[in-house]
């Protein structure tokens, strides 16, 4: 589990920091997002990788790893937005609060990780690329329908604990991809 750890927070360390990257350039700008755009950019992402690994082919330089640390961003990128406060989302908040709210936030999806890895046994090292990625697409299509109720569920996890598993998922995927390329 440490070797485990120490992986995944050498992912999270890549995705954030191509974050604070981006905030620097555009500013806040994902605070326009609303929930279900936020779903739709994370779905592109998805399908793309989904798509590059059925065609076998790509036109578009982004690669399938740039495309999961998207993922991750967008997934941490939900959960700060389900926190902060709905009006005025087109001031800028200061890079320093943004960085507290994706530490925050990755350590909370963090957390469940090591809670969920205890429990299953990392059972996720077995799974393939492409299990990932319909993982991540069912977890969407989960998100999009407890939109459409009004953020109401029965029995099921809310929209936030499907966006941790997203997190997670794609953090995997990337920890698997940087073994392989070794």
């Amino acid at each position: 589990m440490s070797r485990t750890l120490e992986q995944y927070q050498a992912v999270v360390a890549q995705s954030r920091d191509v974050f604070i990257k981006k905030t620097r350039d555009y500013g806040t700008s994902w605070r326009v997002l609303r929930p279900v755009s936020i779903a739709d950019q994370v779905f592109i992402k998805a399908q793309r990788i989904r798509n590059l690994q059925e065609v076998q082919q790509q036109k578009v330089e982004d690669d399938i790893a740039g495309e999961f640390r998207a993922i991750i961003n967008y997934g941490i990128i939900a959960l700060m937005q389900m926190d902060l406060p709905k009006e005025n989302p087109y001031t800028d908040l200061p890079l320093e609060q943004v960085e507290h709210l994706y530490d925050d936030k990755a350590r909370f999806v963090r957390e469940v990780m090591e809670n969920k890895n205890h429990d299953y046994g990392e059972a996720w090292r077995d799974l393939s690329q492409e299990s990932f990625v319909d993982l991540i697409l069912t977890k969407l299509l989960r998100i999009k329908q407890i939109l459409r109720n009004n953020g109401q569920t029965l029995i099921s996890e809310g929209i936030d604990a499907n966006y941790v598993d997203i997190v997670n998922y794609a953090v995997f995927a990337l920890i698997l991809l940087d073994e392989k390329s070794v």
